[in-house]
């Protein structure tokens, strides 16, 4: 039995974003290349009527004026990044690489999803520096 917690982020939107995760995993399995995760998340959306863009820049400014660009394999509901892994596992890189993201564009929560395995392997990043 699954309990959820009261101070979770946005969790039925990430309840949501992972059951999907996991029934594309099912359906597809592990170890394929990533744009085919990233396509096979971006029709069951629309399935769901779930809003997300796609491979969204993300400018990184200082004092205003933009010196780099990011890009996120989602941005869901305007509230949540996605970011797609298919390797073995998840790194320090990848986890400072959402925090990032979330910091960079004032966002609350990320989730990280790796299918690089037989099984699906999730993490959620929640930017403490943003409050609810």
């Amino acid at each position: 039995m699954t309990r959820r917690c009261e101070n979770l982020v946005y969790p039925d939107l990430s309840y949501k974003v992972l059951g999907i995760a996991y029934s594309v995993h099912n359906k597809l399995g592990g170890g394929l290349r990533e744009k085919t995760y990233e396509n096979a998340l971006g029709q069951a959306f629309d399935s769901e009527k779930i809003s997300y863009r796609r491979q969204v820049n993300f400018p990184i400014k200082y004092g205003g004026v933009k010196v780099g660009d990011r890009y996120v394999d989602f941005h869901v509901e305007n509230k949540v990044i996605l970011e797609l892994k298919s390797g073995e596992r998840f790194g320090k890189d990848n986890l400072k690489q959402v925090c990032e993201y979330l910091k960079t564009n004032n966002l609350k929560l990320a989730i990280i999803i790796n299918f690089g395995s037989e099984r699906v392997h999730a993490k959620r990043v929640v930017n403490l520096d943003k409050p609810n």
